[in-house]
Formats: structure tokens, C-alpha cells, sequence
């Protein structure tokens, strides 16, 4: 999960420094994999003024451009057809290493004489300047830009970007605004409100919303919430905007696109924008038609089957629910009406779908993991603002269908527990104000505190996971270091005699002139029959290959199927034997551990005290 500073800080009031919001993401549990600071990189360029650009004496399509750096002048040779006298633009002096053009001392600018004339340095287009694939001409700058000034500080580009682990059960995580919650409550910080008020709807929808899924089957999709926009302005979205989107990895689009892109990594809700002129008749999720086919927004055309849920119109699917959108119904520069949807999808379901057709997309990663069941609502309302803000148009009133899934969860947590299970003794207070400041809400009662949980955080089940959120805030550090009690004045030894014996054989079977070699401790039935073997009790309900579908009663086929690929690959003198499991039946005591071996062909190669000879039993009596 990538986001910049300044996001963070969008939802986070607090004077921490960076150092100070890394160390403690890590101590929460939220592992910082890196921190890029973009203004390094760039630090060498800086805005340049042209004062003049004229035609180069001995070719045509060149530019001789007389730059005003802030700290002097260059003369520089430019092949842009935008450059011109009076523009500002990105300048980079000899000796810098444009990103484009990759690292190394071999690619660092130098002096050059180009057709006669001498050039220092460049003036950078988008693409040599990492920011994008646009190289037409050089990047123009605004006529405010203070010549000699920092083109990262200029830019915005000096915002660091932090990045992430986020574990499968931290999905509320998944949004900078879960990040800054959890920030909050463990900095000297406050979260800042997100207004989510209602925007009002000028006119009724004319694209209404119908759920069509069988009993017993309706948890597919239980909650939709659509808003139709009409006379919106589809162009690029705000410089901001797409700034953001560029830091983190994502390619902007269009400004309803660059929305739902925005409002996934900032509240992990996953939205998707229609063509409304495109809909016929009303918005139906529902499960595919078995054959059914979509032409999806990454390029691929995929077909569908009856376990997969699709956003659909009166004539085919538009959407795979969840997952990605279709093409048909995307947006263009062209769209002047819209209708945007904001749902729930079941994470199994979406799970499935997702690996039944090799999708992966940011909505599949949010929705597999259980997004907020409570914000499809709350996140249309925001994305109404930006869209507005961006496109302008007029929007509908809200179309619901459905209603949140239960979600609801109380759960006591015992003061003491904090102590007993966590290790930490917090007075009561300190407990409750760590919860509520998570968005737990909590009332104690006789003794106990009455814990709600909120509807964001699905992976609390139980008093031990509160435990662990009042411990994780607080600090792990902050838990005393305490000595176990011995049983005995000395220490049990660290191997027991089981153990010892297995690396007892396994040094005198190596020591003789075995290699080891480590099997599966599953083989054909056909191989274990010839062994006492095949039991059904033993046999595998689900076998990662066909062929290894039974528990092996002894060590020995596995070895001398071994030995057999290595003979089929002329290497017939082989000496191997294997330390393990084997199983008589499917009860503990029917496990024993093994220690085996198998010799073929020569015992040693040809040498000059003896003669080559064949293995023979003698040599695995000695064994």
C-alpha cells in the first residue's frame, strides 16, 4: 500500500516528522517496506527560463536555446517543437543523470558539440523525466515558476512516498484514511473528520436499480447504492489529483475514472462509473449466464459461468461485480451522463470469480478481503463532491437497493485480560480511551467493558483481539521483559532422545557414503499396494497430483523411484537413503519415523586399488 505524505497529513493532524510516523507504522503492526523520497532523485533540475531559441545553422529540426538557469546561463541544443523563447521548463546541467535514461556514470550528461554547435545540458521532457510516457515535446511550465528553484519542490514532487505491508486481516487498511485512524490513536495525533453529509439529488434517477438473486443466495450482492449525474464535463482531472494518482503507480485516466482510483486508496471503497446513455433500462446485478461473455476494461474477453456475479442492464453485463469493469459501458471524453455505483460484493464470491479468471485488480484485492459494509453510502457521498468538483453536471438522488449485510458484533472484554493475556497492566481508562479512539464504542458494565465493534473491522472476533489492539497500540515494547521459572536447577536439554537419534543416523548414513534425499510422504496407491500400503483410511482427499494419492507405508518405493530417475538419466550408481516419516495407519500411533536407504550399480568407481564392482547385500549389512 503506497500513499504520500501529504495525503497522510490530509486526514492526520500532528507535528510527528516522517522518521517519527515510519518507526511508529512498524510498531503498529503496519511494516513500512520503504520510504521514496522523489526529490533526491530530482534534486539536480531546476526550472529554466528560454530567452531565446533560434534555428539551428546546420539543421533544421534543431533549436539553438540560450537558458537561464537562476546561477548563470547555457546554451543548450533542442530537438522540441515546443521550445521557445519565453517558456520555463525543466533544465538539467551536465553532469546530471536524467531518469529516463537510466543510472550509471555512462549516462550522466556531458558536453557535447552537436552539428557544430556546443550544448550544456537539456531541457527534459515528461518521459525523461519518469513522470510519463509523454514525449512530444518538453515539460512547460507555469509563468509563475521561479527560475533556479527546485523543479521537485515546484512540481510537488518532494512529497516522500511511504509504502506498506498490509497483512490480510488489516483491511480496513487499505485506505489512507484507516491508516491515519490507526496513526491517530497511537501518535500524539487527531484524525480529521471526512464530510460525508448528504449532497441533496436535484432529480429522481431515470435508471433505476433491481436485485436478482435466488434465495439463499442473496448475500452475493445484499446492498446497492447508484447516483445518476447528468451534463458532466469527462476531461483530466485536477493537476493535485493526478499528481497523486502518478506518486503512488497509477496512471491517470480521466477525471470519473481518476475518482473511483481515488477514492479506493483513500477509504478502500471500491466504486465504478457507467456511461449512463450506454444502460438500457435498469441496473440488475445478478449471476451470469452460464456462456455469457464480457469484454473487460484490461483488454482480455472473458466468459463467464453461473457462480460469478455481473452488474447488468436489460441486455447484457456491463461489469464483473468486484472485480473489473466491461468496455461497452466505460466512460469516454465523449460521456456527458453517468451513473455511478457504490456496493457490497462477497468476498468469497469475489475471491473465486477473481482466480477462475486470472483478474487481478485493486476493486478484486479490497473486495476479497471485506470492505466496509456500512460505507457504500458514505463513499458515494464523497465521490459526489469530486465529481462535481471535477465534471460539474447535476446529480440524482440516491438509489438504494437492499441493505447492509448484519454486521454487528458486542463483545466483553475483561480489564484484567489485558494483563493475564497481553502483558500489559492498563487502568481502565487508558483501555477505553485506546478502543474508542480506534472507532470501538464502549460502555462498561458490572465489571466488564461492552465492546462494539465497528463495522470496518471484520476481523475482530473475540476478547483476545482486543486484547491485542489495546496491546499493539500501546507498544509491544511497552511490555516488561519477564523471566520464565524454571522447573529445575538445570535446564532441560534443548533436543530430546528422539531427536538425537535422527541426526545420530543421519551423520553415520552420510558418514558411509549415502547422500540424502527427502521424498514426499504421500506415493501412487499402485507403488504402496506392492508395500502393505492403500488403505482408504490413508488415502488423500484432496492430493496435489493424481499420482500421490496415499500416505506411504514405507520410505523404500519413493527411494528406489529415485534412484530410477537418476538411471534414466545415465547416472546409475547412486547411494541414497532418506530419514522420515512412515505410516502404518491413520492413528498417531501408527507413525514412525524411519530411517532407510537404497544402494544401485557400482559401490565405487573405478580406482586403482581395486576393481569396479556391483552393490551386493553385504554392503547393506554394513550399511
Amino acid at each position: 500500500m503506497k500513499f504520500t505524505l501529504s495525503w497522510l497529513r490530509e486526514h492526520l493532524d500532528s507535528d510527528a516528522d516522517l522518521d517519527q510516523i515510519a518507526d511508529k507504522l512498524t510498531s503498529i503492526g503496519l511494516e513500512l517496506e520503504g520510504v521514496e523520497d522523489r526529490a533526491e532523485a530530482l534534486a539536480p533540475f531546476v526550472v529554466g527560463f528560454v530567452k531565446s531559441a533560434e534555428r539551428h545553422p546546420n539543421a533544421d529540426k534543431l533549436q539553438v536555446c540560450l537558458v537561464d538557469t537562476g546561477d548563470g546561463e547555457a546554451q543548450v541544443v533542442c530537438g522540441a517543437p515546443n521550445a521557445r523563447a519565453g517558456m520555463k521548463g525543466v533544465f538539467a546541467p551536465e553532469g546530471s543523470t536524467v531518469p529516463g535514461f537510466g543510472a550509471g556514470d555512462e549516462m550522466k550528461l556531458k558536453r557535447v558539440n552537436i552539428r557544430g554547435v556546443e550544448s550544456r545540458g537539456m531541457l527534459c521532457s515528461e518521459r525523461e523525466m519518469g513522470l510519463s510516457e509523454e514525449h512530444t515535446g518538453i515539460i512547460e511550465l507555469s509563468d509563475d515558476a521561479p527560475v533556479g528553484e527546485p523543479f521537485a519542490r515546484v512540481m510537488g514532487l518532494d512529497d516522500p512516498v511511504i509504502d506498506i505491508a498490509i497483512t490480510p486481516d488489516r483491511q480496513d487498511c487499505l485506505g489512507v484514511y484507516g491508516i491515519a485512524r490507526d496513526l491517530a490513536a497511537a501518535l500524539p495525533a487527531t484524525l480529521k473528520p471526512i464530510d460525508t453529509d448528504p449532497v441533496p439529488g436535484v432529480f429522481k434517477s431515470p435508471v433505476d436499480v433491481r436485485l436478482d438473486f435466488p434465495e439463499g443466495a442473496k448475500n452475493a450482492c445484499p446492498h446497492f447504492v447508484g447516483r445518476y449525474f447528468r451534463g458532466v464535463k469527462n476531461g483530466p482531472s485536477p493537476q493535485w489529483a493526478q499528481d497523486r494518482l502518478k506518486a503512488v503507480g497509477l496512471r491517470p485516466i480521466s477525471a470519473l475514472v481518476d475518482v473511483t482510483n481515488l477514492l479506493t486508496l483513500d477509504r478502500a471503497r471500491p466504486l465504478h462509473v457507467f456511461d449512463a446513455d450506454k444502460i438500457t433500462g435498469a441496473v440488475i446485478p445478478r449471476f451470469a449466464q452460464s456462456g455469457e461473455t464480457l469484454d473487460a476494461l484490461d483488454g482480455e474477453s472473458y466468459e463467464l459461468d453461473g457462480t460469478m456475479t455481473v452488474i447488468a442492464d436489460e441486455a447484457r453485463a456491463l461489469a464483473l461485480g468486484g472485480v473489473m469493469g466491461g468496455t461497452y459501458s466505460g466512460c469516454t471524453e465523449e460521456t456527458v451522463n453517468v451513473f455511478v455505483e457504490s456496493a457490497w460484493f462477497d468476498p468469497v464470491r469475489t475471491a473465486t470469480t477473481g482466480r477462475k479468471l486470472g483478474i487481478e485488480s485493486d476493486a478484486r484485492y479490497r473486495f476479497e478481503r471485506g470492505v466496509d459494509p456500512e460505507g457504500a453510502i458514505s463513499g458515494l457521498e464523497v465521490a459526489t463532491r469530486l465529481i462535481l468538483e471535477f465534471c460539474g453536471g447535476e446529480p440524482s438522488e440516491l438509489v438504494i437497493a437492499g441493505e447492509a449485510s448484519a454486521w454487528q458484533k458486542m463483545i466483553e472484554l475483561r480489564p484484567a485480560r489485558i494483563g493475564t493475556l497481553g502483558g500489559l497492566d492498563l487502568p481502565e481508562p487508558d483501555i477505553t480511551n485506546i478502543l474508542e479512539s480506534l472507532g470501538f464504542d464502549v460502555e462498561p458494565v458490572g465489571g466488564v467493558l461492552q465492546v462494539q465493534v465497528p463495522s470496518w473491522r471484520r476481523d475482530i472476533d473475540g476478547e483476545a483481539d482486543l486484547v491485542e489492539e489495546v496491546v499493539r497500540i500501546r507498544g509491544y515494547d511497552s511490555i516488561p521483559a519477564v523471566p520464565l521459572d524454571r522447573e529445575t536447577a538445570v535446564a532441560r536439554p534443548a533436543r530430546s532422545l528422539a531427536q538425537n537419534r535422527v541426526a545420530a543416523a543421519r551423520r553415520a548414513l552420510a558418514a558411509h557414503g549415502l547422500t540424502e534425499a527427502v521424498t514426499w510422504s504421500f506415493m501412487p496407491g499402485g507403488h504402496a499396494a506392492l508395500f502393505g500400503g492403500g488403505a482408504p483410511e490413508l488415502t488423500l482427499v484432496n492430493p496435489i497430483s493424481t499420482d500421490l494419492d496415499v500416505m506411504r507405508p514405507s520410505i523404500l518405493p519413493n527411494l528406489i523411484a529415485a534412484a530410477g530417475r537418476n538411471a534414466d538419466r545415465d547416472f546409475g550408481d547412486v547411494a541414497l537413503f532418506e530419514v522420515g516419516p512412515q505410516y502404518a495407519d491413520d492413528t498417531q500411533g501408527g507413525q514412525s519415523t524411519i530411517a532407510a536407504g537404497v544402494r544401485r550399480g557400482a559401490y565405487a568407481p573405478r580406482n586403482w586399488a581395486e576393481p569396479a564392482r556391483d552393490v551386493d547385500p553385504f554392503d547393506a549389512k554394513a550399511d
